[in-house]
């Protein structure tokens, strides 16, 4: 017989960064983290996210707060807000929590956090990731997922503008 356990409610995923560190002192084994805007989400961010949590036992997300995102990509961003983007981020399966960060890099929540693995898509290099060096500097590694041909939120937003 098999049996199921009941799906973790999306916005229980959903932590501050002090929830999120007492969050991570329970996690037995490798904890992987990942960041971004993941204003529209496609199947670019979700081969990243997957392939993160393939990573460790559990996958924290950093995802750029709204002035964050605006700072980054210019007054038409994000499309999403935080909150939406974080909801729909904590309805995936491969993720464990999800964090909200004001800053323009995540350093604050790597340094919190204190993942063990670090990843990242196919447009960073290790060099350029923000945190690698605390990661790997404790240990632990960092992963450049390669990227999904023709798949970004940029291309999908030219797409609806025709």
């Amino acid at each position: 017989m098999v049996t199921m356990s009941a799906p973790r409610v999306p916005s229980a995923k959903i932590m501050t960064l002090a929830d999120a560190i007492v969050w991570r002192e329970t996690v037995q084994g490798p904890v992987v983290f990942t960041n971004g805007v993941f204003d529209l989400l496609h199947p670019g961010h979700v081969q990243v996210l997957d392939t993160a949590r393939r990573e460790g036992v559990a996958l924290v997300v950093g995802v750029n707060s709204d002035a964050s995102v605006r700072r980054l990509k210019g007054p038409t961003r994000p499309v999403r807000t935080a909150d939406e983007r974080a909801l729909v981020l904590a309805g995936l399966e491969a993720v464990d929590a999800v964090v909200v960060f004001e800053e323009d890099t995540p350093i604050v929540l790597v340094r919190g956090i204190v993942p063990d693995v670090i990843v990242k898509g196919g447009d960073y290099a290790p060099d350029t990731i923000v945190g690698a060096d605390i990661v790997t500097a404790r240990g632990g590694r960092v992963v450049v997922v390669p990227l999904v041909d023709g798949q970004s939120t940029t291309s999908t937003i030219e797409k609806l503008r025709v």
